[in-house]
């Protein structure tokens, strides 16, 4: 069984610098998605992030942006 750290949206927010209504209104069933990324326990409205989840998503994300990059002669990176 996979151990999970559970974090409410605002534990969230302290981690990933991103304010809870940001959270809460653009990330949340776009990139973050339930059964995935959150759940509802006991089917209520309260919602736990799973922080494992949380951080290969972001980490995905970001090394996806570096395959797009541009390596440039003078030592600097173009991203496409």
């Amino acid at each position: 069984m996979d151990s999970y750290t559970y974090l409410t949206t605002e534990e969230l927010a302290g981690r990933i610098k991103y304010d809870c209504r940001t959270i809460r209104q653009c990330l949340k069933d776009t990139v973050l998605l339930e059964g995935k990324h959150y759940i509802k326990p006991f089917g209520r409205r309260k919602i736990l992030f799973l922080w494992e989840e949380v951080e290969k998503e972001m980490l995905h994300g970001a090394q996806e942006l570096e395959q797009l990059a541009i390596p440039m002669a003078s030592g600097v990176v173009c991203h496409g």
